[in-house]
Formats: structure tokens, C-alpha cells, sequence
């Protein structure tokens, strides 16, 4: 029997023995970790050769979503990794029908913008997104908020 060469990760849901690497690599990001334990089943994780590699959420708050903690490894940036996370998420968020995407950023405005996101004022958010507790009290004030209609084709 021939072995198979894994020559990409494996994108698929965070399993609870996933939850340290993931915790781990938000970390390692510059993340807020606090809320990834409680909303593990809703992260995709990449996984390679039995390493978590890239990690990113999606927290649902009514009819609305927050994509969040998009990390990928050091050695895995610069792959596309955190563009197949990030289409991952979009897409779980057209499965569920929801209306809009939000996101809160320090760094990264540029490269969401590439997926359909647009940059808001923080009171245009919506308000089940303002109550979320990475809008109040996780991400500084100074982050840029941004939202992508879920009509838009991808």
C-alpha cells in the first residue's frame, strides 16, 4: 500500500484535544485568547502532518457574525493559509444565513479588504456586535471594525 505525501493542510472543525494549540497559536499571534475555549466548535483549524498550523472563528451573535483570531504559524505566513481560513469562515457564515460579517483589526484592514470586508465606524456596527465582548472590552478602541454584507458574492 502506498503512503499519501500531505502537501497542503487539512482545513476542518477545532475538535476539543485542539484546543491548546489553538489557544497557543492566538497567543502567539497577538490575539485575544479569552472566549476561544468557550466558542472552540465554531473555529476551522489547518492542520499538517498532526500540527495545528492556522486557526480562525466565528462567533455568532442574532442574525450577525465575528470573524476572529485569524493566526497562522510563522513558518506557514506568506502560504495564503489565513485566505483559505478567512474563506472558510465566510463561507460558514453564507451557510448560516447570517446577514453581515464583522471583524475588528489592528493590522490586517488591507488583507480583509481583499475578502469582501469594508471598514466602519465603530457605532455602525451592529448593535448585537457591540455587545459582543471582543468589541467591548477584548480589542482597543483604535482597531478598525469591518463588515462584509453576506449578499455579496465571494
Amino acid at each position: 500500500m502506498q503512503e499519501t505525501l500531505q502537501v497542503a493542510p487539512l482545513l476542518r472543525p477545532a475538535k476539543p484535544e485542539d484546543q491548546d494549540a489553538v489557544v497557543g497559536l492566538v497567543a502567539s499571534a497577538g490575539l485575544p485568547t479569552s472566549g476561544v475555549e468557550i466558542g472552540l466548535a465554531e473555529f476551522v483549524v489547518a492542520e499538517y502532518a498532526g500540527r495545528i498550523v492556522g486557526v480562525a472563528g466565528l462567533e455568532t451573535y442574532g442574525a450577525d457574525g465575528l470573524l476572529r483570531s485569524v493566526a497562522v504559524a510563522e513558518d506557514w505566513r506568506g502560504r495564503g493559509l489565513g485566505g483559505e481560513l478567512t474563506r472558510a469562515i465566510v463561507e460558514g457564515a453564507r451557510r448560516r444565513r447570517l446577514t453581515d460579517l464583522y471583524l475588528l483589526t489592528e493590522t490586517a484592514a488591507d488583507f480583509f479588504s481583499r475578502f469582501g470586508f469594508r471598514p466602519i465606524r465603530r457605532e455602525d456596527a451592529s448593535e448585537a456586535i457591540r455587545a459582543s465582548e471582543e468589541f467591548r472590552d477584548l480589542c482597543p478602541v483604535s482597531s478598525t471594525v469591518m463588515v462584509r454584507s453576506m449578499a455579496v458574492a465571494s
